[in-house]
């Protein structure tokens, strides 16, 4: 069985985070570890609390796995300030972490800010040169590079400025973009990849970008390219958010048991 590990903060609620990344991993038949980096105190209205983990708490956590149980992937999420980053970034360097996915997680769905702002430059400078893939929505991509993402050509210019940056790969969301269907580009150094999908009008969409960056982690994990391993979590997390539960007032968790489906074809260009 492979193992996949999340460096992520915590989430009351149980719709992102990590609880949200070991019910993706689950999914995918993989087994999943974690590094807490943060306590949130939050539900699907907001979140009324963060509460970081001490940097060298962190690290013991990711030398405890990656000693013991070999992760072929791993993810962080949330890290809350500067000093987790940096705390990261060098337990990154310093142990055996192949196929590493950067979510950059900055703010929540809800609205509420989930990293320190001087921590911003820090992910950009220490984490980007380390990753496999990165994966920012719109506004993240925007932090990221120092540029307006708007539309779809802005998506494609932030994904180049981010592999120039450092990463390997970089996944820009577009589920915010302004009507039509929801399109998502992955430009992996040498060529596009576009994936337009029919958007969903839904209110239960938290941790939607936990779960599809730790499903594709547990797709790199078992041995998929980073184009299948792209497919096939976008394509389940969108019958994920299809098959919410309706749980809470407010912005509603996923479907984290809907089974995966073999990946879909994706359109290149």
């Amino acid at each position: 069985m492979k193992v996949a590990l999340t460096i992520a903060g915590s989430d009351s609620g149980g719709g992102a985070g990590i609880q949200a990344d070991l019910k993706t991993f689950h999914a995918f038949g993989v087994f999943g570890t974690s590094a807490i980096t943060a306590i949130t105190v939050q539900n699907t209205l907001g979140v009324t609390g963060v509460h970081a983990v001490p940097p060298d708490v962190v690290r013991a956590q990711v030398h405890a796995v990656a000693s013991d149980l070999a992760p072929a992937a791993c993810k962080t999420g949330m890290l809350a300030d500067r000093a987790l980053v940096v705390a990261v970034a060098d337990v990154i360097r310093t142990e055996p972490l192949p196929n590493y996915v950067l979510d950059p997680v900055m703010v929540a769905t809800s609205g509420d800010r989930l990293l320190a702002a001087d921590a911003e430059a820090s992910i950009a400078d220490l984490l980007l040169p380390l990753s496999a893939l990165v994966t920012p929505n719109l506004h993240e991509a925007a932090i990221l590079t120092g540029g307006s993402v708007r539309d779809e050509a802005g998506m494609r210019r932030a994904a180049e400025a981010l592999v120039r940056r450092g990463a390997a790969a970089a996944l820009v969301k577009g589920g915010h973009l302004e009507g039509g269907p929801v399109v998502n580009i992955l430009y992996d150094g040498r060529r596009f990849t576009a994936w337009r999908t029919a958007r969903i009008e839904s209110r239960n969409t938290h941790g939607t970008g936990c779960t599809l960056s730790a499903a594709i982690t547990a797709g790199l994990a078992l041995g998929r390219s980073l184009h299948d391993a792209v497919d096939a979590a976008l394509e389940w997390v969108h019958r994920a958010i299809e098959a919410a539960p309706g749980l809470g007032a407010g912005h509603g968790p996923l479907n984290h048991f809907i089974a995966p489906r073999p990946p879909a074809t994706s359109v290149g260009d």
